[in-house]
């Protein structure tokens, strides 16, 4: 294992707070990945990959504010892509590169979009994994029936448990894989029951903002330019198909990827998916 733990202080409308990192690789590599995920998931998701990249990359995973090992945001209100824009943002200037690589999986995704749209963008390489310009409200009506919810468990392994069924669109994953990706993102309170590490108000300005719509962001998707590769979970309802082939044809025309047997979203356990990536990014 080349795993690395780091922080770095980032700004709020309601003051500081402490944004965790983990590093792959060697640091001076001047090739930087940066890989950030989903909307209650954390860093860890990608352990897999990063260890199958740093021999080319310094790979930079880092735990979304109110996730995993980062610190909680005093308002809530602010858990919103703006926000994590502005963190990434702070976070690259800690690195010191001008330059990166890109893979963000569903919220890392829009992330990503949001700063690759930017005139003078860091992103030179972007890879989105089931996630796109528009988003469908039946999917999110979907994510907001269990975001925030904030259940416990008596041990591990009830968690593991829950975490199969209601993440099952993840797809055919071994147990290993399934205990590997709940007990990295969840943790054992004082009073000996276990809970989710991310902050259950995350979910406040979530449901708040997008629960009666589609999310329409094709304007910011045709201001990106740089090369992108589109990964979509074949039975996936957050990227249609429809969607999915579109983003192919317009903005940056991105490549296509699906993977089969998968729905929201490709967690990159495997040599195949891990594959897709890594031939992206390294090829000329």
């Amino acid at each position: 294992m080349n795993r690395r733990q780091y922080t770095v202080q980032c700004l709020s409308p309601s003051g500081l707070h402490r944004m965790s990192y983990y590093e792959w690789g060697a640091h001076d590599n001047p090739r930087v990945l940066v890989c950030v995920h989903g909307l209650t998931r954390n860093a860890r998701d990608f352990d897999a990959l990063a260890e199958a990249m740093c021999g080319h990359y310094r790979v930079i995973c880092p735990d979304v504010v109110g996730r995993g090992q980062s610190c909680r945001l005093r308002d809530p209100a602010n858990y919103a892509i703006p926000q994590y824009v502005a963190d990434m943002v702070t976070l690259l200037a800690r690195l010191n590169v001008d330059t990166v690589h890109w893979l963000g999986t569903s919220m890392g995704g829009l992330i990503g979009m949001a700063l690759a749209a930017q005139a003078g963008t860091p992103i030179q390489r972007l890879v989105l994994n089931d996630v796109g310009p528009l988003i469908t409200v039946e999917s999110l009506r979907r994510i907001a029936a269990y975001v925030g919810v904030d259940p416990d468990w008596a041990s591990l392994d009830e968690a593991v448990d829950y975490v199969r069924q209601i993440s099952a669109p993840f797809g055919p994953l071994t147990d290993a894989q399934w205990y590997h990706l709940t007990e990295t993102s969840v943790a054992q309170r004082p009073d000996g029951r276990w809970a989710f590490r991310y902050d259950p108000l995350i979910a406040e300005p979530f449901r708040q903002a997008f629960a009666d719509r589609d999310i329409d962001l094709w304007p910011m998707y045709q201001a990106i330019s740089c090369p992108t590769l589109v990964i979509r979970g074949a039975e996936s309802d957050l990227l249609t198909r429809e969607t999915w082939q579109r983003m192919g044809e317009c903005g940056p025309c991105a490549r296509l990827a699906e993977v089969p047997g998968v729905g929201h979203a490709p967690m990159f356990q495997s040599d195949a998916q891990i594959a897709i990536v890594r031939d992206f990014l390294l090829s000329a």
